[in-house]
């Protein structure tokens, strides 16, 4: 490998690693602060949240590795003009493709990598961060009391407490309604104190009650509407226990979530889209019999055979008059309210099945847009690569400022047209295909011209170049003035 390449791979592997981190620490915090609501209060384990946000910012991959290629390679020729190093390279006979092949070779291999991360391990890491975030948000909240309020966090129970030590331990004025029976507040205790302690295994929390009562209303007897007897007891200490399975977190079995599009690799995808074609397929099939059957038609009627017959405009064989007026009275009641409640029945039918054929063709839709950004990903490394690489070498500025401002500018705008593709794909206003490779193709003619006039050092993109006509301009412009 020659000094030069390796001099320009160590400039551009640096911003790389730095940018690619960064965004990707972005991104999970972006995650984190979305679902904040969902992880505290619930007593997880420090490892579960790890666990979770190493799954998020695994999934978030796709999405960082372009913007931090853009980013770096945007810096990395940046800084090589802003220190005339570039300037340097050509005065000695190396033109900027030459620069620019290690770095391309190098995207190219990120590219291909990419692929194979989005095949074979994104759908894995989907499928185990999905299904985890799912649990945690089914986790209730762990037993939060808090003065003056009703605490339901435990089911069967509602506990309220009038004040609490500083230690949280001590408890006065405690109100506790057991619902576990489902017959409404028909058991209740209060106490003036109580003490809240947990086992030493944490599966339940024990509750110790001093100078209280026991009120309970006996509502199995048959006439318990007529006569509800009353009981009541009191206790100078009363002791208990709650079960705190519940608040542990159950995982949801994975085989539920595997069959989700973004849990499936490329071959996976085919054999769903077809399963889901051909179930459409049937479903449509299954419609139209349903349709044809529900057509009534009309009783037998001698008058019709033996009537005049004509010859439309059409070519179709018609009676000349209409047709009920071959029936009397009486037929002709039963004939338009059967054509009435068959219409109704019909129009009832088409609004039912609109939606599910609806539903249907967007999860296919949705099938299809999962397996072309497999492509996609890899596709946009590279073309962001050629357009951040030649803009670093025509504004010549290097480190975070301008280079970040760019690469928003112009990550944004390839977001915005990603998402705007695949949306009006899914619900089917453009071809899958249009929708999902759209932002590549607006964006190469980009990265195409951006490389032809930085390797061509066409002053079209110069700075300078354009303060120098304006200048001429202006100054053309005050000479007219003063004639």
């Amino acid at each position: 490998m020659k000094k030069l390449h390796k001099f320009v791979l160590k400039a551009y592997l640096g911003p790389l690693s730095m940018t690619f981190f960064i965004v990707l620490f972005v991104l999970v915090m972006q995650f984190l602060w979305k679902y904040i609501d969902d992880l505290v209060g619930k007593g997880l384990e420090w490892y579960i949240v790890l666990k979770l946000l190493a799954y998020a910012g695994a999934s978030f991959i796709p999405l960082a590795l372009p913007l931090a290629i853009l980013l770096a390679s945007l810096m990395t020729f940046g800084n090589l003009g802003e220190h005339y190093e570039l300037v340097s390279m050509k005065a000695a006979g190396i033109s900027l493709r030459k620069i620019m092949k290690p770095l391309a070779m190098l995207t190219f291999v990120i590219g291909v990598g990419a692929f194979v991360f989005s095949n074979n391990a994104l759908p894995y890491i989907n499928l185990k961060f999905k299904s985890l975030l799912y649990d945690i948000r089914q986790q209730k909240l762990t037993l939060s009391l808090k003065e003056g309020i009703f605490d339901s966090a435990l089911d069967g129970y509602s506990i309220r407490v009038g004040r609490k030590s500083k230690d949280s331990k001590t408890l006065y004025d405690v109100m506790i309604y057991d619902h576990t029976a489902k017959q409404g507040n028909i058991k209740e205790t209060t106490a003036k104190k109580g003490t809240l302690t947990t086992t030493s295994d944490k599966k339940y929390i024990i509750f110790t009650l001093f100078d209280g009562h026991n009120y309970e209303e006996a509502v199995n007897n048959d006439d318990y509407r007529i006569r509800r007897q009353f009981q009541k007891s009191s206790f100078q200490k009363q002791i208990i226990k709650f079960d705190l399975s519940q608040f542990k977190l159950t995982r949801t079995k994975e085989e539920l979530f595997k069959n989700n599009y973004m849990m499936l690799n490329l071959s996976q995808l085919r054999l769903a889209i077809d399963s889901l074609d051909n179930q459409l397929a049937e479903r449509e099939d299954n419609f139209s019999k349903r349709i044809i059957s529900r057509y009534r038609y009309l009783p037998e009627n001698d008058s019709i055979q033996k009537a005049e017959i004509v010859e439309d405009t059409a070519n179709i064989a018609v009676p000349t008059k209409a047709i009920l007026d071959y029936y009397d009275n009486k037929d002709k009641r039963e004939i338009l309210r059967l054509a009435s409640n068959s219409t109704a029945t019909l129009i009832d039918i088409v609004k039912n099945n609109e939606d599910d054929f609806q539903d249907r063709e967007e999860r296919i839709n949705s099938h299809w847009i999962t397996y072309h950004k497999t492509f996609t990903l890899s596709f946009a490394c590279i073309i962001l690569f050629f357009i951040g690489a030649p803009l670093g070498a025509i504004i010549r500025k290097g480190g975070l400022g301008l280079p970040i401002f760019i690469s928003v500018v112009f990550f944004v705008f390839y977001h915005i047209i990603t998402i705007t593709g695949e949306k009006s794909a899914k619900i089917g206003e453009l071809n899958v295909v249009v929708g999902t490779w759209m932002a590549s193709v607006i964006l190469l003619p980009i990265g195409i011209f951006l490389t032809y006039v930085a390797t061509t050092d066409a002053p079209i993109m110069d700075i300078e170049s354009w303060q120098k006509t304006l200048k001429k301009i202006f100054r053309f412009k005050n000479r007219e003035k003063k004639q």
